[in-house]
């Protein structure tokens, strides 16, 4: 007779410490075989040398080589379709049920979905749970039970009902021996069809000075005054009730916002899916933008005679990785200097961020456009001169990214700011009434 076996299906939660849906298998009373699946459906759209897939499978052999040394564990890796695999795995193992931790996106819900009706056929119960969020989907509404739409009372309401439940860890390592002592092999990359990239993840840091500081110093990108998590919280290998908790530790609490500011635009994700495409404001759906290729293409390749945009895009072109404030100034300076829809600018940082997150992304994209829910006005437009004086004022991080901003070499601007200012409100202003 074949041993009963559950399943504990890895996703968005790259760790073993901390992690509700862990716990509650390996609390189940089955033996647990630990699982990722490298999805096809997801990895065939990508680069064969995507920084993000390292980046997972780096974790995954973390994980892997963790249980196998202490534990004569080893975690189950598989490549394919996930439904494909759960048949497999159905045939192989006698499965009593799969727990895994919740995933928000539209593509997760419907894989998700896809995969419970199978499971369903098999009586093998599919347990799913919360836990790379502190408040989700419906936590965090309105008196009326619609979903806030503006930050700031979201986000007054998000503190308000904040308990210490809500943020304490769960102790996996006191139910480790409950893994099944099962022996897989641990693919290379090049067995899932990739190959190692040289652009590398940062460690992140949670340092009481970080934290303490976070509002003084987060927008000057010279410094090193943030704390390089959204990698690790994209992808799961650190816990969000371990930010909070040390976000709390801090009187000064921007850090805590810019946690709740995640969680924002997850939760507009999940009760407006449409916004992934569709501006969140309809009124502005008759923009016309200019969508010239050549300017896109001057500003993917940070060549646009701005400094500070270049200095981004270049930024993120060779690392990965852009600074939070400049964010803000090359995303404004895309949709509206050279009036290209804000989903030309989504979808570039969808292929380059390693921090990509489609709620954070999209949320973030149409607040500088002017088209989202909770968004900057159309008629704020950044000076990405001024921004300069402001924010990087000794050039100090332009110089870092775009030596070669005072050659002759370096591109004339591609768009002049006080023409493209009056263009933009004229462009949006017109849109809005047509």
């Amino acid at each position: 007779m074949k041993d009963n076996y559950a399943i504990f299906w890895h996703r968005r939660d790259l760790r073993i410490e901390d992690n509700i849906g862990l716990h509650k298998a390996l609390t189940s009373g089955d033996k647990v075989i630990p699982l990722f699946i490298f999805d096809k459906d997801i990895l065939d759209k990508l680069p064969k040398d995507d920084a993000r897939v390292t980046f997972i499978h780096s974790a995954l052999e973390k994980i892997h080589t963790t249980l196998q040394k202490s534990y004569g564990v080893s975690l189950m890796v598989q490549h394919g379709n996930p439904l494909e695999i759960f048949r497999k795995i159905s045939e192989e193992f006698n499965i009593t049920a799969v727990y895994t931790n919740h995933d928000y996106e539209p593509y997760a819900i419907a894989r998700d979905t896809q995969v419970t009706e199978f499971l369903t056929t098999k009586n093998i119960a599919f347990h799913s749970f919360k836990d790379q969020v502190i408040f989700e989907r419906g936590d965090i509404v309105k008196a009326d039970g619609k979903p806030y739409t503006v930050y700031t009372p979201y986000s007054k309401k998000w503190l308000a009902a904040l308990k210490d439940s809500d943020y304490k860890s769960v102790d996996c390592a006191a139910h480790y021996g409950n893994f099944a002592k099962l022996s897989f092999d641990f693919p290379s990359i090049e067995e899932i069809g990739f190959t190692t990239s040289s652009i590398k993840v940062l460690p992140y840091t949670m340092a009481e000075n970080i934290i303490e500081n976070y509002e003084a110093t987060r927008n000057f990108p010279a410094i090193e005054g943030t704390s390089k998590l959204s990698p690790h919280l994209r992808f799961g290998t650190v816990s969000v009730r371990q930010c909070v908790q040390n976000g709390l530790l801090s009187e000064e609490n921007t850090f805590l916002k810019e946690l709740i500011w995640r969680e924002f635009f997850m939760q507009i994700l999940w009760h407006f899916p449409k916004s992934v495409t569709n501006n969140f404001k309809s009124k502005y759906d008759g923009i016309k933008w200019r969508n010239n290729e050549a300017d896109y293409k001057a500003w993917c390749e940070g060549k646009t005679g701005y400094p500070i945009v270049d200095a981004g895009m270049r930024e993120l072109n060779e690392s990965g990785y852009m600074h939070n404030r400049v964010r803000m100034v090359t995303a404004s300076f895309l949709c509206k200097h050279l009036l290209i829809d804000w989903r030309w600018g989504e979808a570039y940082f969808a292929k380059k961020l390693l921090d990509f997150d489609l709620a954070q992304n999209v949320g973030n994209w149409q607040w500088v456009a002017g088209t989202g829910c909770d968004s900057s006005p159309y008629f704020r437009i950044f000076n990405p001169t001024s921004q300069v004086q402001k924010f990087d004022k000794a050039h100090v991080y332009i110089k870092k990214w775009v030596p070669d901003y005072q050659e002759f070499t370096y591109p004339t601007q591609i768009v002049e700011h006080k023409h493209a200012r009056e263009r933009c409100l004229a462009t949006y202003k017109s849109g809005i009434e047509s």
